[in-house]
């Protein structure tokens, strides 16, 4: 298996999340500011973590279906993964900031600390049902 990087795709900022070298768990890194230099520091954490293939949250309603953030969420992250030449998948992210605030809250972060952390959190619960999802395929 190799390194995934996973990302919570927003209007201003992108949560980021790392995996283990094995696949099994994913760990929150930090987030990126969309605009102009969003590539080159999403390329440098490819290099850092010697990522192999991105995974983009994709954000559906309750009821399934996609609406214009998830198209928005598509064509940058096709685009990214062209510029970076870089294998991407999409996975579902329903729910998962609903999550992640939950998570922080439970522990024990303040307004301001769950600000700076919520996208990357986000990240790693989409990416984490990922690589659960795919572990059951082994």
């Amino acid at each position: 298996m190799s390194r995934l990087l996973g990302l919570d795709v927003g209007n201003r900022r992108i949560g980021i999340a790392v995996s283990d070298d094995l696949g099994i768990i994913a760990t929150p890194v930090g987030y990126v500011e969309r605009g102009p230099t969003d590539r080159t520091r999403i390329q440098a954490l490819i290099d850092r973590y010697q990522v192999t293939g991105l995974v983009a949250g994709i954000p559906r309603s309750m009821s399934g279906e996609e609406g214009m953030q998830a198209k928005d969420v598509r064509t940058w992250s096709k685009q990214l993964a062209k510029d970076l030449a870089i294998p991407l998948q999409f996975y579902d992210e329903r729910l998962t900031t609903v999550m992640a605030e939950r998570a922080l809250i439970s522990s024990g972060r303040k307004r301001d600390q769950r600000k700076h952390e919520i996208d990357a959190t986000a990240a790693a619960i989409m990416l984490q049902g990922y690589l659960d999802s795919q572990s059951v395929r082994r």
